[in-house]
């Protein structure tokens, strides 16, 4: 019941950031439930990809809700969406088969740094150079297979990259993290099925498990993300966002650290 509990909390904090940031979420899921597994005595070999797995699944809600919220303010480029949309399906099932093959210790590292470096991102006051568009609809198409499959690798749905490209292209703050929202759908649904498919009948999963994916988690997650994301994205239309990335770059850069600490 404490883990249910817990999990739940998680949820909300991901569906807040989610709808925030245009954030899957995967970037708070991730380490959260990283922890929770290993309090849970999970298997260490299976405990990493657990955790990005159903990250991936349940960034799937966050995703939808918080597309939800921004499409309602207008701010979602869908032909942005479009484009990328295959590139970041084939390249989220690609991922999920990578991230299978990787050592426990070797993914766990890899998301520390990547943290770091998501916070870094983020501190950094850079202006896009004015005139820039988006590059053509081959170039976007290989972007998202990139953006996919690190996805799909990392257990996030993809913001911490679709935001900063599109804010690069020119395109408003807002619309890229409401538009980012949008793309993580295809991201997560792609990096979730590659889990559950990559994991099937691997040794040491915990029961209530189907590949990569931990039903309990999924459920208590999704159950409070669905209610958090819209009001992430209510506060991503209202308040200034230079603040709210700086803290959030803070929580991040820590969770990071502490992924690396072990």
């Amino acid at each position: 019941m404490t883990l249910l509990l817990l999990y739940a909390l998680v949820g909300v904090a991901a569906g807040f950031f989610g709808g925030l940031f245009g954030l899957g979420g995967g970037i708070v899921v991730v380490p959260a439930l990283y922890f929770l597994f290993k309090a849970a005595a999970f298997h260490p070999e299976v405990m990493m990809n657990m955790s990005v797995g159903t990250s991936l699944a349940t960034a799937v809600f966050t995703a939808t809700t918080s597309t939800w919220a921004h499409h309602r303010r207008g701010a979602v480029q869908w032909p942005v969406v479009r484009r990328l949309a295959p590139g970041v399906l084939a390249g989220g099932l690609l991922g999920a088969f990578v991230a299978g093959g990787i050592p426990a210790n070797g993914l766990r590292v890899f998301f520390g740094l990547f943290e770091i470096a998501v916070a870094w991102q983020l501190l950094r006051n850079w202006r896009p150079k004015s005139g820039r568009g988006l590059p053509s609809t081959a170039v976007m198409i290989a972007v998202g297979g990139v953006f996919g499959a690190l996805s799909a690798l990392l257990g996030i749905g993809g913001g911490t990259l679709t935001v900063p490209f599109l804010f690069w292209c020119n395109i408003g703050m807002r619309e890229s993290v409401a538009t980012s929202a949008a793309v993580g759908l295809p991201i997560t649904l792609a990096g979730a099925v590659g889990h559950v498919l990559a994991g099937w009948g691997q040794s040491g999963l915990p029961p209530g498990s189907t590949g990569h994916l931990y039903w309990p988690a999924l459920a208590a997650i999704a159950a409070t993300s669905i209610f958090a994301a819209p009001l992430g994205a209510k506060l991503a239309h209202a308040l200034p966002v230079d603040t709210l990335k700086r803290a959030f770059a803070v929580v991040v850069a820590v969770v990071g650290v502490r992924m690396l600490w072990g």
